[in-house]
C-alpha cells in the first residue's frame, strides 16, 4: 500500500490534475464495481492519513498561534496609540504654525488699541450691549465691569462622536469669556438668540481641527471633561476665529499678570494704629502677610501661566507634562511662607490637579478598551502614583483588569472538547493573572501597603475563574476521568504562580472542595451501582477472552494499574482463572482510585478513603455472601479463589497506592483487608461481613 500509495498521492498533488480525465481513465482501466471499491477505499485511506497529519500540525504549532494573535493584538493596540500621538501631534504643529503666522497681525492690533485705546472699548461696549439685547436669558453678562466685545459671528455646532450636524449657533467672544448662542426657531420681536453657554477664556483651549472633506474650515474647543466642534462659514472666518481667540486668550493673560504686579507693594507699608482693641491679632499678622509676599516670587512667567499651561496639556492628553509642572511647583513652593496670594494660586492649581486626576480616572475606567494587556494602563497609573493617589491608582488598575479578565473568559469560545475548552481557559487566566501581577509589581514598587490589595483581587479573579470551571466541568456532568483531568490542569497552572512569590493553590482547593466532593461521592454510587448489577448475574465461571490480543491487553491494563502479577492468574489459551465480576470490579476499582488520587485535598482524605472503602465493602460482600451460600464444591474453591485474588492482590496495592500517593496511612482500608482475611482462611464460616 505505501508504493502504490505514494504514487496515488504524487498523482494526486500533481499541479496539472483534472479529476475529469483521472475518472475517466480510471473507469476505462477497471475490471468492475470491485475495483473501483478498492480504489475509493485507497483514496479515503489517503484522505485520512492527510487529515491526521494536517491535525498533528495545527496541536503542534498550536501554542504558537495563540502566541502570535497576543502578540498581534499588542501591536494593533500600540498601533492605535501612536496614531492618536501622531494626529495630536500634527493638530499643535498646525496651531504653533498659524499662531506664528498671525504674529503681524499681532502687533498691528496691538498698535491700534495703543493709539484709539478709549474710543475702541467704549465702541465695543456699545456693540455689545446692542448684540446682547437680541439673546434671551443673559442680562447679567454686562455685570462685569470692562467687559466688551471683541468679536462675533455665525457657526455650526457638529457632533463629536459622529460629526453629524447638531445645530447652529452664535458666538460672541469678549475679553475675559466667550458665550455660545443657539438660535431661535421662532423669534419674539428683536431677541433672535437664547443663551447656551459661558465659558472662561482660562477654562478651555483651542485646536485646529485638519480638514477632511466634507468636513472643513472646523476647529475644536477643549474644555474638560467636554469639548465642542464648530465650523465656520468658510477658511477665511476660520482663521481670524482662531487668531482672534488666541490673542484675546494671551492680552487677558497678559493684563492680569500686570495686575498682579501693582498689587505687589514696593515698599514696606506702616500699619495704622487703631484704638479698636478687637483689631490687635489683624494688625500683629498684617506685617507678618506682608513681608511673606515680597519673600515668595509669583511674578514669574512660567508661575503665572502654569494654570493655562496645565489646561493645554490636559486638553492633549500629555499627562507626564502635566505632572512635570505640578512637581516644579511644588518644589518651588516648598519652605516659603503661605501667604494669601499663594493660597490662590494653589486653589486655581488644585482645581487642575482635579480635573487632571479625572480624566486619568476616566483612563482606567473599564468602559474604554480593554486591549494592550496590563501595560496600556501604566501611563495612567503612573501619574496617579505621582499625585499621591496611589490607593485609587491600585483600585483603578485592579478594576480595570478584572474586567479584561471577564471579557476573555466570556469571549472564549465553547469546544465540544471538555479538556481542550479548560486548557484554553487555564492559559488565559493564569497567563493574564501573572501578567497582571508583574506589572502592578513595576508600578506600585514603593508603595508595599497595596500589595495586600492585589492578593484580595487575585482570590476575587480565582472565583470567577472557579465559577466558569465549574460550570464546564462539573456542571455538565462530565466523566470523572475528564474531571479529574481538567483539575490537574488548572493545579499545573496555578502552580506557575509560584515563581513571582504568589501561591494561590489553597484558594483554588478550596473554591473546587464542593464540586470535587460532589463528583467523587456521584462516581462512587455509580460504581456500586454497577457492581451490584454485575453481581445479581454472577454465575462464577473463568472468563474467557478468546483471543491472545485480548488477554495481553487485560494484562497491560492490569500492570499499568498496579497489578503486577496477574500472570499467575492466567491460564491456558485464552482463559483467566478469575471471573468476569471480579476483573471488571478491579479494572473499575483502580480506575477510581487513580482518579480520586489526582482530585485529592487535604479536605476530602476521609471522603476519599471512605468512597474507596465502600466500593471494596460491595465486592466483599457479595464474595462472603456467595461463599455462604455455594453448594457446589467446584464452584466454592472458585469463589475462594477469587477471594484470594481481592484479598492477596487488589486490597494491598490500593493500600499501598494510596499512601504513597498521600503520604498518610489508610486505617480504613487496613483494617477492611484484616476483616476480610477470614474469606479465605474459613470459607464454610457463616458469619458474615456485613
Amino acid at each position: 500500500m505505501s508504493e502504490t500509495g505514494s504514487r496515488l498521492r504524487k498523482q494526486l498533488e500533481s499541479a496539472h490534475f483534472d479529476p475529469e480525465h483521472y475518472v475517466k481513465q480510471l473507469s476505462q482501466q477497471s475490471d468492475g464495481d470491485r475495483d473501483l471499491q478498492e480504489h475509493r477505499q485507497k483514496i479515503q485511506t489517503l484522505a485520512d492519513e492527510t487529515a491526521q497529519n494536517l491535525k498533528k500540525n495545527v496541536y503542534k504549532n498550536y501554542r504558537q498561534f495563540i502566541e502570535t494573535a497576543k502578540e498581534i493584538s499588542y501591536l494593533e493596540s500600540e498601533m492605535y496609540q501612536l496614531s492618536h500621538i501622531l494626529t495630536e501631534q500634527k493638530s499643535i504643529m498646525e496651531s504653533i504654525t498659524q499662531a506664528l503666522l498671525s504674529t503681524d497681525k499681532d502687533e498691528t492690533s496691538k498698535e491700534m488699541l495703543a493709539a484709539f485705546p478709549k474710543d475702541t472699548e467704549e465702541v465695543k461696549q456699545r456693540t455689545l450691549t446692542s448684540l446682547l439685547e437680541k439673546v434671551e436669558g443673559c442680562k447679567n453678562i454686562m455685570d462685569t465691569p470692562g467687559r466688551h466685545l471683541v468679536y462675533n459671528g455665525d457657526l455650526a455646532e457638529f457632533d463629536v462622536e459622529n460629526m453629524n450636524p447638531v445645530q447652529k449657533v452664535h458666538a460672541f467672544l469678549m475679553n475675559d469669556c466667550l458665550l455660545i448662542a443657539t438660535w431661535l426657531p421662532n423669534r419674539r420681536g428683536a431677541v433672535k438668540y437664547k443663551y447656551n453657554a459661558l465659558y472662561d477664556l482660562e477654562s478651555f483651549a483651542v485646536v485646529n481641527v485638519k480638514e477632511h472633506p466634507p468636513m472643513k474650515d472646523m476647529f475644536k474647543i477643549l474644555m474638560f471633561p467636554d469639548s465642542r466642534i464648530f465650523q465656520a462659514e468658510n477658511s477665511k472666518v476660520k482663521k481670524e476665529w482662531l487668531e482672534i481667540l488666541d490673542e484675546t486668550k494671551k492680552n487677558k493673560v497678559t493684563k492680569d499678570k500686570r495686575k498682579k504686579e501693582e498689587e505687589m507693594p514696593n515698599s514696606p507699608v506702616r500699619p495704622e494704629v487703631s484704638t479698636n482693641p478687637f483689631d490687635e491679632d489683624e494688625d500683629e499678622d498684617a506685617p507678618a502677610d506682608t513681608a511673606g509676599g515680597a519673600g515668595v516670587d509669583l511674578s514669574l512667567e512660567w508661575i503665572q501661566e502654569l494654570p493655562e499651561d496645565l489646561d493645554v496639556c490636559i486638553a492633549q492628553r500629555d499627562f507626564e507634562g502635566a505632572v512635570d509642572l505640578l512637581d516644579k511647583l511644588n518644589e518651588y513652593l516648598r519652605d516659603q511662607p503661605v501667604t494669601q496670594r499663594v493660597k490662590e494660586l494653589r486653589a486655581k492649581v488644585e482645581e487642575r490637579v482635579r480635573q487632571l486626576t479625572e480624566v486619568l480616572v476616566f483612563e482606567l475606567s473599564p468602559d474604554r478598551s480593554l486591549r494592550g494587556g496590563p501595560k496600556a494602563t501604566r501611563r495612567a497609573v503612573s501619574q496617579l502614583v505621582r499625585l499621591g493617589q496611589s490607593t485609587k491608582a491600585c483600585e483603578l488598575f485592579l478594576k480595570n483588569r478584572a474586567a479584561a479578565v471577564q471579557t476573555a473568559i466570556r469571549q472564549l469560545r465553547i469546544e465540544g472538547a471538555t479538556l481542550l475548552y479548560i486548557h484554553k481557559l487555564c492559559n488565559i487566566f493564569f497567563t493574564s493573572l501573572l501578567e497582571t501581577a508583574k506589572e502592578f509589581e513595576m508600578d506600585f514598587a514603593g508603595n508595599t501597603g497595596c500589595y495586600s490589595a492585589f492578593v484580595v483581587w487575585s482570590r476575587s479573579a480565582m472565583r470567577m475563574f472557579v465559577s466558569a470551571f465549574s460550570k464546564q466541568v462539573f456542571d455538565s456532568k462530565e466523566s470523572l476521568t475528564t474531571a479529574a483531568e481538567c483539575v490537574k490542569v488548572a493545579k499545573e497552572h496555578c502552580g506557575q504562580l509560584t515563581d513571582i512569590g504568589l501561591d494561590l493553590s489553597f484558594t483554588l482547593q478550596s473554591m473546587l472542595v464542593r464540586d470535587v466532593k460532589a463528583a467523587l461521592l456521584s462516581y462512587k454510587d455509580i460504581i456500586i451501582e454497577a457492581t451490584k448489577h454485575r453481581n445479581s448475574e454472577e454465575m462464577w465461571r473463568r472468563m474467557n477472552l478468546m483471543t491472545p490480543e485480548a488477554l495481553a491487553k487485560l494484562k497491560e491494563e492490569m500492570r499499568v494499574s498496579g497489578i503486577g502479577d496477574f500472570e499467575r492468574y492466567t491460564g491456558d489459551d485464552c482463559w483467566v482463572n478469575l471471573s468476569y465480576t471480579v476483573v471488571a470490579f478491579t479494572k473499575q476499582m483502580m480506575g477510581f482510585l487513580e482518579e480520586g488520587l489526582k482530585l485529592y485535598m487535604a479536605e476530602l482524605h476521609m471522603v476519599l478513603l471512605e468512597s474507596l472503602r465502600e466500593v471494596i465493602l460491595v465486592a466483599l460482600q457479595h464474595v462472603d455472601y456467595s461463599l455462604r451460600c455455594e453448594q457446589d464444591g467446584e464452584k466454592k474453591a472458585f469463589v475462594v479463589h477469587n477471594a484470594a485474588f481481592l484479598h492477596d492482590t487488589v486490597l494491598p496495592v490500593v493500600e499501598l497506592r494510596f499512601e504513597e500517593a498521600v503520604g498518610k496511612p489508610a486505617k480504613q482500608l487496613r483494617d477492611l483487608r484484616k476483616g476480610s482475611r477470614g474469606l479465605k482462611v474459613n470459607p464454610e464460616s457463616t458469619t458474615s461481613l456485613v
